[in-house]
């Protein structure tokens, strides 16, 4: 039986949010909101936290949980998750799942549905979750990537842009927002650590076009979960909000 294996990358230096993982969250690092929260998924194998930095290692082993110290070197969270499956030894036909350790309200649903394809499309292998834009700010907001898909679910394409942009004012359509939680087999996984940076990937900076540049495919899966991420100091008034409520 296949192993499902939750790796949460994470790393302390960000321009725009320095130590945003263990920044408190009603008294809780923001890193073992992520943690806990994908240990409730069912069918989980296994849950690690990647990451290069000894400070958040410390942390997330203090509350009980598993760390991986990875290199200071990955391109993006898909190279330090994969990095940090080599360390765990897990197997090829493994599947790997990516949630983003910026994300506390991350709702253990997410896993199950990002999971899903590969059980019903035993070709699948790498899957990724979509949420329809309600908040209609998120539609111009650069830091909300956007996603369009064809009608197998496969994605066309990821943007920071709003994406499609309509032609006409009358026209009505739905805009979906790409959320940071990503499925892998490890095969995969491994394939994906070897592709040079993609053309695209290195305009948006999203990590998920260098799949898309090569010619492979990511199965887009949409979900009734938000899962909004902590960008910025300030966001972290607003996740406090939505988890009072």
């Amino acid at each position: 039986m296949k192993n499902k294996v939750v790796i949460i990358p994470s790393r302390y230096g960000s321009s725009r949010f320095e130590g945003k993982p263990l920044h408190p969250i009603h008294g809780k690092p923001m890193i073992q909101w992520v943690y806990e929260r994908c240990c409730r998924a069912g069918g989980i194998t296994a849950v690690a936290v990647a990451t290069d930095d000894q400070r958040i290692y410390d942390v997330v082993s203090a509350f009980g949980g598993r760390a991986v110290m990875t290199g200071t070197a990955c391109r993006s969270g898909s190279d330090r998750v994969a990095e940090a499956a080599d360390r765990m030894g897990l197997d090829s036909e493994d599947i790997i799942v990516n949630v983003q350790g910026d994300q506390p309200l991350i709702n253990p649903c997410c896993i199950d549905d990002v999971l899903r394809p590969f059980g019903d499309n035993p070709g699948v292998a790498m899957t990724t979750l979509a949420f329809k834009i309600v908040e209609s700010r998120e539609i111009a907001d650069p830091k909300d990537c956007k996603v369009v898909f064809d009608h197998r679910g496969d994605a066309l394409y990821f943007s920071r842009s709003p994406i499609p942009l309509q032609r006409d004012a009358v026209t009505v359509f739905d805009t979906y927002k790409h959320l940071g939680v990503y499925a892998y087999t490890r095969s995969f996984l491994e394939i994906f650590r070897t592709l040079p940076e993609g053309r695209l990937e290195g305009i948006e900076k999203l990590e998920q076009l260098r799949v898309l540049e090569y010619g492979y495919r990511i199965r887009v899966v949409v979900t009734d979960h938000d899962s909004p991420e902590v960008d910025l100091p300030e966001d972290i008034s607003r996740i406090e909000s939505y988890l009072k409520k």
